[in-house]
């Protein structure tokens, strides 16, 4: 499947910026599920500093903030083919780890309600694959996706035990389970092609388990599935924290206010 994105970030600040540096995590990898055909990232009220490839292997753009207008714009678009692997990504590249993909986070530390869902789960461990899917059918049925209930500093326990949340609270309601059972998760951040909704308000989020014998697999919680040719994988990372699309690392300019807009397309194949 061919997919176009443009994922345009509008931050308007109530002070002019002066100074200022942003890390974008907002470039799609070529790997094993997607080929990336073109992209890039402009940026209005700003400039590109750098790019490089983080510990996780994501690719990162750096910017520097300071025209004093108060307003920076931020849109990446481009063109991804897509694969159906059944979620299977492959075996683990990168810096990272696997042994540091077992240990928990602040955002994936499981407190008692999670534990018992843990528990739940720990007898069906030694088959991770069945163990996963049901886990992953297990979060989808028990929480409610509802916006506006829970932001990027909630952890996986606070999320269980409201019983709702977005896409991201799901994976790390699931990675936080994995881990406890010994299993190395980590939080995929990206998005997700839907027939019915090409504009969309955010990105979506998903977990990836390694599973002996497979590699990498993915799950998505929020929509009871493993990602499939519709999904485009952008960044890595233990959590959100790692993964997220925008972090300012220092920034002037007061408070700000955050508009996003994401146009995701399918492109029709020309008739040969």
């Amino acid at each position: 499947m061919r997919i176009n994105i443009e994922h345009r970030t509008h931050y308007r600040f109530d002070q002019p910026v002066w100074h200022g540096v942003q890390r974008l995590r907002l470039t799609p990898p070529t790997c094993a599920v997607q080929t990336v055909q073109d992209w890039q990232i402009d940026v209005e009220g700003g400039s590109v500093e750098c790019a490089y490839d983080d510990h996780n292997g994501n690719k990162v753009t750096l910017i520097a903030l300071g025209s004093g207008n108060g307003e920076v714009v931020i849109t990446a678009r481009g063109t991804v083919d897509t694969r159906d692997t059944a979620g299977v990504v492959g075996g683990h590249q990168g810096f990272m780890p696997l042994w540091l993909l077992t240990k928990q986070t602040a955002l994936t530390k499981p407190g008692a309600k999670l534990k018992s869902l843990i528990a739940q789960f720990a007898p069906q461990a030694g088959e991770p694959i069945p163990m996963l899917h049901s886990l992953m059918t297990a979060v989808k049925e028990a929480m409610s996706f509802a916006t506006g209930h829970t932001d990027a500093t909630t952890s996986a326990e606070a999320a269980w035990a409201a019983g709702k949340g977005v896409c991201q609270d799901y994976a790390h309601i699931f990675i936080s389970v994995a881990r406890a059972l010994g299993l190395p998760a980590r939080y995929v951040s990206g998005y997700l092609w839907m027939e019915d909704r090409p504009m969309q308000d955010a990105g979506h989020a998903w977990a990836e388990v390694h599973v002996p014998g497979l590699g990498w697999v993915g799950f998505d919680a929020a929509n009871d599935t493993c990602p499939d040719e519709r999904y485009i994988r952008v960044a890595l990372g233990v959590d959100y924290a790692d993964a997220a699309p925008v972090t300012s690392l220092s920034q002037g300019g007061g408070k700000a206010a955050l508009d996003v807009a994401l146009e995701v397309t399918q492109q029709q194949e020309m008739a040969q």
